[in-house]
Order: structure tokens, then C-alpha cells, then sequence
């Protein structure tokens, strides 16, 4: 929070009779976000307020003008990311547009975090009524648990197709033109779109943000059947509970599939080609994690091999799936399956963009930008008007950091220089008990503190001394908290436990306002509450330095 410099007297006092309400900033966001009115407005003007400037944003789409262009912004793609650039640009009154070749949402919303949620909200709620001992512990009995598979899958279908239409009459209220069909760059400043079978169509635009996302990745010599083998695309259709299904790759996407398919009663196998299981996670998360959502259920794992074929269930046979050493290539043995998920990833989707137009050369697929989202072409110089956001651009492949980079993108095309930390954006898994995570992991900080000379401590707290998670019967589960010593900066979170998807937000917050430990250890938790693992991991931190200011946060 911050207060104008008409409230602040010589020497820095504020003068309480000086603040008024519309001094007041939040963390940057404006008032009318946080539903507060001046005192001295009635209801009914504040109401008109409001309209006016809905009113404002949907009639005065292009405010800031558009002089020789069609459009100030056009955004390809309608993703996630699409939507939350498309939103504030409208805010800073640039005339919008944005061009969709399938349907509003994108991955996230028809494929992926969303529909996923649904099936994980039903495994949740399996797992407690199949835990017989969990409810007797809670004085409930339940003599039976069942499921409807249809049922479960139009949950997710359902949320999705509300999610979908959420998004785009948001759009439309605001007055962003949605264009249909697939976008390519054609020129300098220059956007071509339309449909197969019809004519196309050419706009121009001050400014392009390229926000086409990603598809699953396959590797070779696994055959889709959409059936038998098949990806999260396929698997979020829940056409098929199959009683052994193989999992190849135990990343988020595996961990949260295992996680819906043993709740839903089917024995998983990891194939994961690393060492070890969830090889992205903080290491000691990851051990933790094993302990607790692999071991006691009905999963197997096989790590350190590739599945080097994968040929799907035909003919009453069972889906093959050959498996090779991952460092000698030699093969080791070959499993019988009834369905195998392959969550190995995600690959940019950026053919047919018209980059070669721009001189632009991807990377492995991915679209080269710099720290502020714009896009370098094949010498290495900045593409002026050009940006690329989200998946496609591979800086992290998270929904929530495309609608960042995108809302970056637009403070910098309305004349004020932002650069997002990637840092301080936090990341989930949406397990039972959840897994979250900010920041570095505790090698990664110990290399950089290495590299650049300075000591690392680490504190950790559990959620069995957290009086809400001892009252749920849920206290399996650690906070960690990596950070310097020397001077308070965080350098990273990990959490698993009880809702760790909504704690993790403060830390996440703390390090992208570079807020120190010596600070926020002093900040008020509501008891009891879950909030109260990061409470107390905070105060578990010893600063053995003189208070210094963490740096600024620098882009990753």
C-alpha cells in the first residue's frame, strides 16, 4: 500500500487527517478492483461510476488511438495468455482484437488445468470416502463409495464449456474484437487470418502478440490411437476407466493423472526416463512426495528407461510398450497394458506463424524472445511491434505465466517499461495432498550461491504441529523455505501439504515485491489456519546479517 505525497509531511510522518481514500494504492491494483468507493460517494454514484467505465472500455476500444492502423493491438491466439493481455490492453484503452483458429480458452481451458481440475475434485473426494480410517477418525461412516464414469466426465466437460463462455463474454463486454481463424504474420505490422474454404482476411496493427500455446509431445515411435494410447487431450475426455494403464513421464501432468486414476480404482505404472520420479520438483519435496502418493497406492515405476515404442491394443492383444536403458539403449523388457497416458511434455505450437516473414528462426519449436517479451530475430535483434507470450516462447509453461508475460507486454506498449520476474511465479500440482513451489530449488540456489559467493539456510515447518491440519486429520506435509541469511531474500518455497496450491501465494508475492524474512516474519496469520505453516516458517528463519534491501528482482 502506498499513500500520495499530499499525506506525507517533512521527514516522511503521514498525517492520519491528510489520507484519504484516494490515496490509497494496493499493491498496485486500482480501487475499483478491490470494491472500494470513496467515503464520500453514495451507492447510486458509485454504481454509475461503474458503468461509466465499463461503458468507457467497451465503446472506447482504441482510446488511445489507432491512427493508421486497424487495430493498436492484435493478439493470435485466445488462450489464456490471450485473454489476459487482451483485457488489460482494453484497460489502457488500446483498440484489441484477438484471432482464434479453434476455441476461446485454449489448452488450459478445453484441455488442461481446467477440465483436469474437475477430474482431480472428484479423486479428492473418492479418496476421503474410501479411507475408512480417515472417517472413522472423524466419527463419519460411509458404508459404501461408487462412481458414475459419464457422469465424472461431464463435470469436466461442463466446467470447461462455463470457463469458455466465461472467457469470451468477458471479451465482448469489454469490446475486443474476436476474429476467427487461423493468424499468420505476414509483414511488418501486417496479420492475415481466415478459415479453410474461405477467403482471408488482412489487418494491420501497432502491435502483435503472438500467444499460440503448445500441444502435447510425443516422442518417436509411440503410435495415438486416441483409445488405448493416447495424451492429456484424450485422457480429460474420461471415455475409459482401464484397470492397468502406464503413465510415461511422472512430471505434473503424471503425477496428476496417477492420482485420478487410482482414486477411480486403476493400477498405474511410471515409465519415467530420468533417475528418479518427479525429476522437476525440489529433490527432498520429491522423496516426501513418493512417500506419500506413490508408495501406498497401486503404483509401480520404472525410471532411468525410455518407452522407445509403444504400439497400441489391437486384435485382443495388449498395448506393447518397449522399454530401453536410457543411457545404453538396450532394450530391458517390454510391458503388457491395458492403456498408456503419455505426459511427456508439451511442444510450442508455432508452425504456419509466418516467422520466416520476420526473419524469426525458432528453437526447438519455441519462439526466441528477450526479457520483455519481444521477439529476436535470426541476427539477434529485437523484432520492433513483435511479441510472443506463453508456451510458445518456452520461458515457463504455466497458463497463469502467459497471462503475465502478456499483461507485461501491454504496460510496455502503453509507455511504461515492465520487466516480469519469473521467479516469483508460483507453480502447482493439484495432487492429494497438493505439491507447490516458488522460486529455486534448494541445488539450483546452492549452484547460484556457489557461483556468486554467498551462503544459503534452509527452515522447514509441518503440517503435523498446524492445529487446521490436525483437525482435518491431514497432517501429512512440510513447508521449506530456502533463503540468504545474510540479508533475508527468499530464494524459494516448496510445499506439500493441505491447500499448498493457495499457500504458496504468499511467498510468491513476498518474493516478487522482494520482501525480506526479518519483514514478513512479523506479519499477522488468522489462527487457526493453514496459513500458519508459512507463519511459522517464516519466524523459523535467522537473519545473521546487517538488514540490507534485496536486490531488484531481475527476469529469468
Amino acid at each position: 500500500m502506498s499513500l500520495s505525497t499530499a499525506a506525507v509531511v517533512a521527514g516522511g510522518a503521514v498525517r492520519p487527517d491528510a489520507i484519504r481514500p484516494a490515496d490509497l494504492r494496493f499493491c498496485g491494483l486500482r480501487r475499483e478492483a478491490l470494491g472500494i468507493r470513496l467515503l464520500s460517494a453514495s451507492p447510486q454514484a458509485a454504481a454509475a461510476a461503474k458503468r461509466k467505465v465499463l461503458a468507457a472500455a467497451a465503446t472506447g476500444n482504441g482510446a488511445a488511438g489507432s491512427a493508421g492502423f486497424d487495430y493498436d493491438l492484435v493478439i493470435i491466439g485466445a488462450g489464456v495468455g490471450g485473454h489476459g493481455a487482451a483485457l488489460h490492453a482494453v484497460e489502457k484503452g488500446l483498440k484489441t482484437a484477438i484471432i482464434e483458429g479453434d476455441v476461446v480458452g485454449g489448452t488450459c481451458v478445453n484441455r488442461g488445468c481446467v477440465p483436469s481440475k474437475a477430474l482431480l475434485a472428484v479423486s479428492g473426494r473418492m479418496r476421503e470416502l474410501q479411507d475408512e480410517h480417515h472417517m472413522k477418525s472423524l466419527g463419519l461412516q460411509v458404508s459404501s463409495s461408487g462412481y458414475d464414469r459419464q457422469s465424472v466426465a461431464d463435470h469436466a466437460n461442463n466446467l470447461a464449456s462455463k470457463i469458455r463462455s466465461n472467457l469470451t463474454n468477458s471479451m465482448k463486454s469489454l469490446g475486443v474484437d474476436i476474429l476467427t481463424g487461423f493468424g499468420t504474420v505476414v509483414g511488418k505490422q501486417k496479420v492475415r487470418y481466415g478459415k479453410v474454404g474461405f477467403p482471408d482476411n488482412e489487418i494491420t496493427a501497432r502491435n502483435i502478440i503472438i500467444a499460440t500455446g503448445s500441444v502435447p509431445f510425443v516422442p518417436k515411435g509411440i503410435e495415438i490411437d486416441g483409445k488405448t494410447v493416447f495424451t492429456s487431450d484424450h485422457a480429460l475426455k474420461l471415455e475409459s476407466v482401464p484397470d492397468w494403464i502406464a503413465i510415461v513421464g511422472s512430471g505434473y501432468i503424471g503425477l496428476e493423472f496417477s492420482d485420478v486414476y487410482t482414486a477411480l480404482g486403476s493400477e498405474v505404472t511410471f515409465v519415467e526416463a530420468l533417475d528418479q520420479l518427479m525429476p522437476g520438483f525440489d529433490p527432498e519435496i520429491a522423496k516426501l512426495a513418493q512417500r506419500i502418493l506413490i508408495n501406498p497406492r497401486k503404483i509401480d515405476y520404472h525410471t532411468g528407461v525410455f518407452a522407445s515404442k509403444i504400439t497400441p491394443a489391437k486384435n485382443g492383444k495388449p498395448v506393447l510398450i518397449e522399454l530401453i536403458d536410457a543411457k545404453t539403449k538396450e532394450h530391458k523388457e517390454t510391458l503388457e497394458v491395458d492403456a498408456a497416458l503419455i505426459a511427456t511434455g508439451r511442444a510450442p505450437f508455432t508452425k504456419g506463424l509466418g516467422l520466416e516473414n520476420m526473419n524469426v528462426v525458432t528453437q526447438r519449436g519455441f519462439i526466441p524472445v528477450d526479457e520483455r517479451m519481444q521477439v529476436m530475430d535470426a541476427d539477434g535483434n529485437a523484432v520492433p511491434n513483435l511479441y510472443c507470450i506463453g508456451d510458445a516462447n518456452g520461458k515457463l509453461m504455466l497458463a497463469h505465466a502467459a497471462s503475465a508475460q502478456g499483461i507485461s507486454v501491454v504496460e510496455q506498449i502503453s509507455g511504461k517499461d515492465n520487466i516480469l520476474n519469473h521467479l516469483s511465479i508460483p507453480a502447482a500440482c493439484f495432487t492429494h495432498p497438493e505439491i507447490s513451489m516458488v522460486g529455486l530449488t534448494e541445488p539450483q540456489a546452492r549452484e547460484q550461491a556457489d557461483q556468486e559467493g554467498f551462503e544459503i539456510s534452509v527452515v522447514k515447518t509441518s503440517f503435523k504441529a498446524n492445529t487446521k491440519a490436525l483437525a482435518e486429520n491431514e497432517g501429512d506435509g512440510i513447508a521449506k523455505m530456502i533463503y540468504r541469511p545474510d540479508t533475508g531474500e527468499i530464494l524459494g518455497v516448496h510445499i506439500l501439504g493441505l491447500h499448498a496450491a493457495d499457500l504458496i501465494h504468499e511467498a510468491s508475492n513476498a518474493i516478487a515485491l522482494g520482501t525480506r524474512v526479518q519483514d514478513i516474519k512479523l506479519v499477522v496469520h488468522a489462527h487457526p489456519t493453514l496459513s500458519e505453516v508459512l507463519d511459522e516458517l517464516f519466524k523459523a528463519a535467522k537473519v545473521t546479517g546487517i538488514p540490507q534491501a534485496v536486490s531488484e528482482p531481475v527476469a529469468a
